[in-house]
Formats: C-alpha cells, sequence, structure tokens
C-alpha cells in the first residue's frame, strides 16, 4: 500500500448564528458543503469534518480540488 503524504489545505468559512440558537456554518468554495452546531466551537468541529469527507469524496471520484475565493466581509450603512 503506498503512503499518500497529506497536506494542509485552508477554505474559507462562514459563520452565521441563528434565531432558534446555535451556528451555521458553509464553505463558500465547496458548494453544498454546511453544517451546524449549538456553540461557535462545535460548529468549527463539524465543519471541518464536512469539508474533510467532501475532499475525500472528491478525490474518490477523481475530481479536481474547487479553487478556494479570497473573501472578504464589511459592513455598510443605507438610509431608509
Amino acid at each position: 500500500m503506498e503512503n499518500q503524504k497529506k497536506k494542509n489545505l485552508s477554505f474559507s468559512v462562514i459563520y452565521q448564528s441563528v434565531p432558534e440558537g446555535g451556528y451555521v456554518a458553509w464553505a463558500p468554495a465547496l458548494p453544498g458543503c454546511h453544517t451546524q452546531g449549538d456553540t461557535l466551537e462545535e460548529a468549527e468541529i463539524n465543519i471541518k469534518e464536512a469539508i474533510a469527507l467532501y475532499l475525500e469524496t472528491l478525490g474518490s471520484r477523481n475530481e479536481c480540488l474547487p479553487q478556494e475565493v479570497k473573501l472578504f466581509q464589511g459592513m455598510v450603512e443605507v438610509e431608509v
């Protein structure tokens, strides 16, 4: 069996608090890769697992890794 060297990859993740409690997390570069958790810490653990499984599935299908897009967040004020 051949040993494959593992590498670290970074993906932007968005966390959103939800009204009913807890947090939703998703990786925009990985369509459909999302999860949730009761705390931010749990959501982070869960999204790391979801990303790892997503990438494992891509690898098993010999599909290319998606390109990561740098995200920027900001706030704007509007008059209403």
